[in-house]
């Protein structure tokens, strides 16, 4: 395998440079919406690792290349984080970025600081190796994924247009071969009703009841809906209920609850809507709502509340290279499956149709969990893999 030894042996060698990048990155917080500085660091750590091109677009993501190929492929990291949540339960200052147990600790270590360390010292990997095959390679450190996945890749495909013919998703997979995921979507129920005296109720409409005989029927629902054999099945729950009334001793006149819908291979938004608005007995008004936040730039990207599922066949020749990559590497065969939550490929093969697979450093189960952590080794293979499989994708072609 061309350059496999290279590789493995550059991979070692950089070893404690990508746990003291993501160290830095982590000790910087970076919830979503507040990416700048995070976005800064990143920047000089790929001025500094040779990349050919470096350059943040206007929505604020940060986009680096190595190579000059006609063919285009991108490896995708997110690096806004949710926060730390009750610090009580975290053993380590969730921002220390600490390397201790062959780990490095903290929020967004998993989540996915990680994955975007390794593809620094993966991209650095290449240009030391003189990197000059078919593709220009793209690494992609993208803002705003946790409160709206997906927003930034149909910013960078609809106004940068870089739209890439294959996909990396560097998001944890314990350094699996995944190939898709569920699709979710949002919906807000609302309920009218007549207010009255509380004293009265009789005279009035209460939209509470309203609200919570649809709370039920959705309760219901869930165990209805679809299933896939790889994507498994569907599932909507009811994660917000809220009210008006004119006081509290009055019948409240509205009611409303914020649906979260799991889609699973086939279902679509209004497959979905249908369902809800059938079992909550044509009462509701159903809307999805629109996601309109500024980035840290403070441009403004509108996207509705939907995300599809997306997923790509076992023999599809990228995940065959994947799968050959990591045997090159590792000398054993890869464990292969889905993310259970969602992340960026809703955009980029869900809604654009770009062939993705993941592959990434860290346990998927520690996102957004007090206590984040991940190995150091994990980082070492990750950016092994990320540096080894464009060759071998170019290989299978």
């Amino acid at each position: 395998m061309k350059n496999l030894e290279s590789v493995n042996q550059k991979a070692q060698l950089y070893r404690d440079y990508t746990a003291q990048n993501l160290s830095n990155l982590v000790k910087i917080p970076s919830p979503c919406g507040n990416e700048e500085r995070v976005i800064s660091a990143l920047e000089q750590m790929c001025s500094d690792a040779g990349f050919d091109e470096v350059r943040v677009d206007g929505l604020g993501n940060l986009i680096g290349r190595v190579g000059k190929g006609t063919r285009v492929i991108v490896f995708d990291a997110h690096v806004d984080t949710v926060g730390p949540g009750d610090l009580g339960q975290w053993r380590k200052d969730p921002y220390s970025g600490e390397i201790a147990d062959d780990a490095v600790h903290g929020r967004g270590s998993v989540d996915q600081k990680g994955g975007a360390a390794s593809m620094v010292t993966a991209a650095r990997i290449l240009k030391e190796l003189r990197y000059n095959g078919m593709f220009s390679i793209y690494f992609t450190f993208t803002v705003l994924e946790e409160d709206c996945e997906g927003l930034c890749w149909n910013y960078i495909i609809e106004e940068q247009e870089v739209r890439p013919e294959f996909a990396v998703i560097t998001e944890p997979t314990n350094l699996g071969i995944y190939r898709g995921h569920r699709g979710r979507m949002e919906m807000e129920l609302d309920f009218p009703g007549v207010s009255s005296h509380g004293s009265a109720p009789q005279r009035g409409d209460n939209a509470i009841y309203k609200g919570s005989r649809a709370a039920l029927a959705v309760c219901e629902l869930n165990h209805l809906l679809a299933e896939d054999p790889f994507l498994g099945r569907g599932t909507v729950t009811v994660t917000r209920i809220t009210s008006d009334s004119p006081s509290l001793c009055s019948v409240p006149d509205r009611c409303s609850l914020h649906l979260d819908r799991r889609l699973t291979w086939g279902e679509t938004i209004d497959s979905a809507v249908k369902e809800v608005s059938k079992a909550a007995g044509g009462e509701a008004k159903i809307t999805v709502p629109e996601f309109n936040e500024k980035s840290y730039t403070g441009v403004r990207f509108p996207q509705k509340a939907y995300f599809p599922t997306w997923k790509i066949a076992e023999d599809h020749v990228l995940v065959q290279a994947g799968v050959g990559t990591f045997q090159s590497l590792f000398q054993k065969e890869p464990e292969r499956g889905k993310w259970v939550f969602s992340t960026n490929g809703v955009s980029i093969c869900g809604t654009h149709k770009i062939p993705a697979i993941g592959f990434g450093p860290g346990d998927e189960r520690g996102a957004h969990a007090p206590n984040e952590k991940v190995p150091v080794a994990h980082l070492q293979s990750a950016s092994a893999f990320y540096a080894l499989f464009p060759y071998v994708l170019e290989e299978a072609l």
